[in-house]
């Protein structure tokens, strides 16, 4: 029973250790954060070296355009019509009937990006997008682990 006493009396008091716990779930939200835009930016790299190895082109018809995705239609050498499931990449700006040129890997037709667009087109939105997260965070974990000093 004194054994209980004293590790109850060396436990940090309940606000210390949720301030703690708190902090801790903040950097782990950055981190993580932090982590799915450097793969973000990593398959957006890699599917344009998979293009820029393969390359074709055409020119390919807006079909729709929403949120998430831009679909176009376009036809390959040997005659036939590709629609890639997953859209364009690189859509700013284009609208529904309108025709634009696209480059497109030859091995897998349903990677494809607007002509003259590419990977760098990503970096500004993505680090903006981080230094708002963490300008965010930073001062939410400086101020809760503040708050443990004066505790």
């Amino acid at each position: 029973m004194v054994e209980d006493a004293v590790q109850t009396s060396q436990r940090a008091p309940l606000g210390v250790r949720v301030r703690r716990g708190v902090a801790r779930a903040l950097l782990v939200v950055g981190g993580v954060v932090t982590l799915v835009a450097v793969l973000l930016m990593a398959a957006v790299w890699t599917d344009d070296r998979s293009i820029e190895a393969n390359l074709g082109n055409a020119t390919a018809e807006v079909v729709s355009v929403a949120f998430n995705r831009t679909v176009i239609r376009f036809g390959t050498p040997d005659g036939k019509v590709q629609s890639p499931s997953q859209g364009v990449l690189y859509p700013e700006g284009l609208e529904v009937g309108q025709l634009v040129r696209i480059e497109y890997d030859t091995t897998n037709t349903e990677l494809a990006r607007v002509w003259g667009r590419d990977a760098s087109l990503a970096v500004l939105p993505v680090s903006t997008f981080l230094l708002v997260v963490w300008a965010v965070l930073i001062p939410a974990m400086w101020f809760t682990r503040r708050g443990l000093r004066h505790l």
